[in-house]
């Protein structure tokens, strides 16, 4: 891990570490306690100054460098285009309400989808009653057009009927006025 220390005590043999910061992920660091040291073996740096150094996970040494180049590159990135802790709060703040704008247009649209779906629900029961109605419909059409049919037919047997004893009247008139 590449930690930001601080050269503390030298002897002949060791060179005892403040360890002030470690990386988390590029770009994100965490400064560490006061306690943090690291014993290596001794370093050719004097005391009080900065370093980067990487340390393997037994707490072993791996690299060590000066952070003098490390730290101007942060003042030219940073400190150089007027990033002020003003101005990285200013962008937090902004970040932080549009964070909690895109919470109410979340929840917004959370509560639209809601509204859509139970009208969807709605619509779907009304279809389902507009089809139960149709097939009523259809079937009071059919019984209508069956009886229709039976009326259609009992009139045809009712005018056969009324003819038959038209033609009966006629025929008991003609023998009365042949007698």
């Amino acid at each position: 891990m590449l930690h930001l220390a601080q050269v503390k005590t030298q002897s002949t043999e060791k060179t005892t570490l403040q360890l002030l910061a470690v990386q988390k992920s590029d770009p994100v660091w965490e400064v560490l306690s006061s306690e943090s040291i690291a014993t290596v073996d001794r370093l050719d740096y004097e005391i009080g100054v900065l370093l980067l150094v990487k340390l393997a996970a037994s707490g072993e040494l791996i690299e060590a460098e000066s952070a003098k180049d490390w730290v101007l590159d942060l003042v030219e990135q940073y400190l150089a285009v007027g990033i002020t802790p003003e101005t990285l709060q200013q962008e937090e703040q902004r970040a932080e309400q549009w964070r909690q704008s895109l919470t109410l247009q979340s929840q917004e649209l959370g509560r639209r989808s809601l509204e859509m779906e139970a009208r969807r629900d709605q619509i779907q029961d009304l279809e389902e009653k507009l089809k139960a109605e149709k097939q009523q419909l259809e079937q009071k059409a059919k019984e209508i057009e069956a009886r229709h049919s039976e009326v259609i037919a009992l009139q045809s047997a009712i005018d056969a009927e009324k003819q038959r004893m038209l033609d009966r009247i006629a025929e008991l008139e003609a023998r009365l006025n042949q007698q």
